[in-house]
C-alpha cells in the first residue's frame, strides 16, 4: 500500500517542476514544440505579445545555453478579470510559457498553476475563472507536447 501512495507522489511531482510550476514532457524537439504552441495559440484566437528565443539572444552576446523559448500571450477578457480580483496579479500577466531542452535532453514545456498565483496573490474569489484559465494552459500544453486530453 505504501508503494501504491508512493507511485502516486512520484507521478503527480512529474507533472509538478518547481514550485508553483506545471511542467509536461514534450515527445517533439524544442523548436517544433514551439511551433505546436504558437499555432495552438493562434488557432485559439489568443494575442501574442512576443516568442523569445533565449539561446539566439545568448548566441548574440557569445555565450551558450540548451534551446529555450518563452511564449507571452494572452487575452483580455480572462486577464483583466483576473486582475479586477486581484490587482497585484498584473505582474504575472500576460501569461507566460515556457518551452526548455533539459541538460539531459528532456524537452519540457512550464506554465505557472493558476492556483499557484492566486495563493500568491492571496485571490479569494474567481474560482471558475481559474479553472477556466487552467483547463486553457492546459489544452495549449497538451496540443503543443503532442499529449493526448
Amino acid at each position: 500500500m505504501r508503494l501504491f501512495f508512493f507511485t502516486l507522489l512520484l507521478m503527480a511531482l512529474g507533472l509538478q517542476g518547481a514550485e508553483g510550476l506545471v511542467s509536461l514532457q514534450s515527445s517533439h524537439t524544442v523548436g517544433v514544440t514551439a511551433d505546436r504552441l504558437e499555432a495552438a495559440i493562434k488557432g485559439r484566437g489568443l494575442t501574442l505579445f512576443n516568442r523569445i528565443d533565449h539561446r539566439a539572444n545568448a548566441s548574440a552576446a557569445g555565450l551558450d545555453m540548451n534551446p529555450s523559448v518563452l511564449f507571452i500571450f494572452g487575452n483580455p477578457r480572462l486577464g483583466t478579470p483576473l486582475m479586477k480580483c486581484a490587482p497585484t496579479m498584473a505582474i504575472d500577466l500576460p501569461q507566460k510559457i515556457l518551452i526548455r531542452r533539459g541538460a539531459d535532453g528532456t524537452v519540457w514545456l512550464s506554465y505557472n498553476d493558476p492556483f499557484a498565483l492566486a495563493r500568491r496573490h492571496d485571490m479569494r474569489d474567481c474560482l471558475a475563472l481559474l479553472k477556466k484559465i487552467a483547463a486553457a494552459l492546459n489544452g495549449l500544453a497538451r496540443e503543443a507536447t503532442g499529449e493526448q486530453p
